[in-house]
């Protein structure tokens, strides 16, 4: 019972850092000094280093989610419906948590990752030193990187895998294109775009906070680094899963679709 006791404890005050970590993370972005250099060259990191991967990710989520649909749907005689259904999946739902899921594996795991090897290189401490808050040197302008350039990416791979679907539907199932996106444009109502717009701001915020948390919680050597950098992935997925349903179903309930 009393190691069962030091555990709970350890998570509590680990659980209490991170929130403290994640608020002074956000507010020291507004606060003097301002690091543009640093931010500028995140986001550069973030945006462009990850959008390749995340385009083909949703190229091809679009053009097989659109084939299934399709090939369903032409058994019950409602092709015409293709676009909707794609639509609604793409936009409130696939689209983000896909794009988030591909964020959180390459930039918040590179992100973790460095972090955790200034931590074990003690350049943090060096940091300290000068004077300069790491905080505000290291973690803000990530945090704030993640939370401009991932809501970009999701909208650029809603239209790509939108692309994909218009594909599929015109040079491989011979249908109307046209018909496809008046289908498309019948679902643009504001709890599907309310949705899918954001959640990418608040999964970006996730994903940053917990791999820069997790990263300057290094410790123990290569094996600490690979651990941290880990979890930094597992953490970021399971908490963009969980959000994904309470953003979605608390939308519902406000827009009025009880279910």
């Amino acid at each position: 019972m009393h190691n069962k006791s030091r555990f709970l404890l350890r998570k509590l005050s680990s659980m209490q850092d991170f929130y403290l970590f994640g608020y002074k993370g956000t507010i020291g972005f507004f606060r003097k000094p301002f690091y543009f250099r640093d931010f500028i060259e995140q986001l550069d990191y973030s945006g462009s280093g990850t959008a390749l991967i995340i385009l083909l990710v949703a190229l091809f989520i679009g053009m097989a989610l659109t084939l299934q649909i399709a090939a369903e749907f032409s058994k019950l005689g409602m092709q015409m419906y293709t676009g909707r259904v794609v639509g609604i999946s793409i936009i409130g739902e696939i689209g983000p948590v896909a794009a988030a899921l591909v964020f959180a594996g390459r930039t918040g795991s590179g992100m973790s990752s460095e972090l955790g090897s200034m931590i074990l290189r003690h350049q943090v401490d060096t940091l300290r030193v000068f004077g300069i808050d790491p905080l505000k040197k290291l973690i803000c302008p990530r945090i704030f990187s993640a939370i401009i350039m991932l809501p970009l990416l999701t909208i650029i791979a809603d239209a790509v895998a939108l692309a994909g679907g218009w594909y599929i539907i015109s040079a491989v199932n011979n249908q109307s294109g046209s018909v496809y996106w008046d289908s498309v444009r019948v679902i643009l109502e504001p709890r599907h775009i309310i949705s899918g717009t954001i959640k990418p701001f608040i999964f970006g915020f996730i994903i940053s906070t917990i791999s820069c948390f997790t990263g300057f919680s290094t410790h123990g050597g290569a094996a600490g680094l690979k651990s941290a950098t880990t979890n930094a992935f597992v953490y970021s997925t399971v908490c963009i899963i969980i959000f994904d349903f309470i953003i979605s179903k608390t939308i519902l309930f406000f827009t009025g679709y009880h279910v």
